[in-house]
């Protein structure tokens, strides 16, 4: 069966997605961000298409925060944050 980059990204974005519906309930999932950030990387880093699949999460990452309704700021910002951090270690991948 061939994967594809939605299904090989989809799950992590999800996973970063539930951390940012625990954010704005007042948790700090600053350090859980991370790690699901790490995580994505141990997971996809290894694969031979890892830029464009990091890309692609990163990609999506932004998009669902875009589209985030203003007054959920602290949603939003677990999102962008988690982008930022995997953007940081995209260059590590070459």
């Amino acid at each position: 069966m061939t994967k594809t980059t939605v299904s090989l990204v989809t799950p992590h974005i999800l996973s970063v997605i539930d951390l940012a519906k625990q954010a704005e309930t007042g948790i700090n999932v600053d350090w859980h961000l991370k790690d699901a950030v790490a995580k994505t990387y141990a997971d996809l880093g290894h694969q031979f298409n890892a830029r464009d699949l990091i890309s692609a999460f990163i990609h999506g990452l932004e998009t669902t925060a875009e589209q985030a309704e203003p007054r959920r700021k602290f949603y939003s910002g677990a999102l962008r944050t988690a982008a930022v951090l995997a953007t940081q270690r995209l260059n590590e991948l070459d």
